[in-house]
């Protein structure tokens, strides 16, 4: 079975920063491309950043220059390193990949940007 789980959510304060992480089954994330999304309350969800194979980066324009998606292999984890908060970032952020024909999610971290 394929699982993600997704930790390290929680309040923040405006200009803060937060490091988020996404424990994934077996060697999944050294093998296939990894992504971040994000749903806030009442909006879709919107792609935040992804990583390919090879450890190309790709960034929502939103966020770009602010976070920074890495991987850790040896651990089967995948980061979010998330600066310069804004209350807009404030939504429910879900790991994901795509693999056997699949888009398979994590259960989401919640993030609250706020004083």
């Amino acid at each position: 079975q394929v699982q993600l789980v997704e930790s390290g959510g929680g309040l923040v304060q405006p200009g803060g920063s937060l490091s988020l992480s996404c424990a994934v089954s077996g060697s999944i994330v050294s093998r296939y491309a990894m992504e971040w999304y994000r749903q806030a309350p009442g909006k879709q969800r919107e792609f935040v950043a992804r990583l390919y194979s090879g450890d190309i980066t790709y960034y929502s324009d939103s966020v770009k220059s602010r976070f920074t998606i890495t991987r850790d292999n040896a651990n089967n984890t995948l980061y979010l390193q998330m600066t310069s908060l804004k209350s807009e970032a404030t939504a429910v952020y879900y790991c994901s990949v795509f693999m056997s024909a699949h888009q398979f999610w994590g259960q989401g971290t919640q993030v609250t940007v706020s004083s």
